[in-house]
């Protein structure tokens, strides 16, 4: 990420339909020069960009740049396995190597290990949007890659895929909206009675176990915090018998270069701290992240990652709240479906044909899917 300019790569992001704080400078380049996502771990960063010459127009630039401001940019990764994703493509490549053929190395336009929907073909202009898509075919067929990924695109982007001639695929996702909610209290009273109460008593459990939680958002979140919140997080994925995809000196990174998009609930038990989540934020949106335990208390997990955070958005006036990928349990706490999309290109046109068909029809499932949960919703009718 230190080849292109940080303040032409933001500046061009501040201008697309869905900026996040996770496509930053700054958070890319946390990811790769943390060890989180190198070639070492199999996300080999490759960074597309196009641009204006002779225009008396420029973006601002640092330096990193050469002459000519920014039309357009993506990053990718260069990728032998589909870890951290969260778009399972696994039967894409078992079916290619049952016909002799590889599926590795493939290339993905996404942000590593980060399922949070946003801009990823960033662009000053639709034209140079399909510009930057024919771009990386071109790239792709002349490092002879599989396929093209762009995972988790923005609601913009998909109509610039489709006409580039790209795949759609969807996925479900579970967000929070903030129906100008006073308090907790009048978030509850607009559910229905069987999910009110159960949120009720999952809150009671936890205050019952002496459990405490504290909200620190930006600067206020220290060193000694942000130790405290990695040795949860590496935790939790130990338990689950995995390695932290992400190291500490990523958060060390967050902790220097972007305070202000990170908020942390800790949890405490008779003074000691036992637990603690952690979101994203910008603007009038939280994103749900991550989060750890070192003791067990019934329900923790759901007063940590919905409770506190839903109940930070309300008093902050924050409008959304996204509890990332999977989790049909979330809806219980109000997080209802929506529609994730993502865009993929294959070279083979008899596998792309193939996929074409698989994705129809998994596009009637997902359909139907959002039907039966929106049928299911927690909150009361109006």
């Amino acid at each position: 990420m230190r080849a292109i300019s940080n303040l032409a790569w933001d500046a061009l992001l501040a201008t697309q339909s869905e900026p996040t704080p996770f496509m930053r400078h700054a958070y890319l380049l946390a990811m790769e020069e943390s060890g989180s996502a190198t070639p070492q771990t199999g996300w080999a960063i490759r960074l597309l960009t196009l641009k204006h010459f002779g225009g008396a127009d420029k973006l601002p630039n640092d330096g990193a740049e050469s002459e000519g401001s920014l039309a357009a940019a993506a990053v990718m990764y260069i990728k032998p396995h589909s870890y951290g994703e969260y778009i399972f493509d696994w039967a894409w490549a078992d079916a290619y190597q049952r016909h002799g053929l590889n599926y590795f190395p493939k290339a993905v336009c996404a942000v590593p290990f980060t399922p949070v929907p946003g801009s990823r073909l960033l662009a000053d202009s639709t034209q140079s949007q399909g510009a930057l898509l024919e771009a990386m075919v071109a790239y792709a067929k002349q490092e002879d890659l599989s396929s093209l990924h762009v995972l988790f695109h923005s609601e913009a982007e998909l109509a610039i895929t489709a006409q580039a001639g790209w795949l759609s695929r969807h996925t479900v996702q579970f967000h929070w909206h903030n129906d100008a909610y006073q308090d907790f209290d009048h978030f509850l009273s607009q559910m229905n009675q069987e999910k009110r109460k159960k949120i009720k008593q999952e809150r009671r459990k936890v205050k019952e176990a002496g459990v405490a939680f504290q909200a620190l958002a930006g600067a206020d979140i220290d060193s000694a915090d942000w130790d405290f919140f990695y040795q949860c997080y590496a935790q939790t994925y130990l338990e689950h018998g995995n390695a932290p995809y992400l190291h500490r000196d990523f958060f060390h990174r967050m902790q220097s270069s972007m305070p202000e998009n990170w908020v942390l609930f800790v949890a405490s038990q008779n003074g000691k701290r036992i637990a603690s989540s952690l979101i994203g934020q910008q603007g009038n949106v939280a994103y749900g992240r991550y989060w750890g335990a070192l003791e067990r208390v019934d329900c923790l997990h759901f007063e940590a990652c919905y409770y506190q955070p839903i109940q930070w958005c309300i008093e902050q006036g924050i409008e959304r709240f996204e509890g990332g990928a999977q989790g049909e349990h979330k809806m219980a706490r109000a997080l209802l479906p929506v529609k994730a999309h993502s865009a993929h290109w294959l070279a083979h046109p008899a596998f792309s044909d193939a996929v074409e068909k698989y994705l129809e029809r998994e596009g009637h499932g997902i359909e139907a899917y959002l039907e039966n949960l929106e049928a299911r919703s927690p909150l009361k009718l109006k």
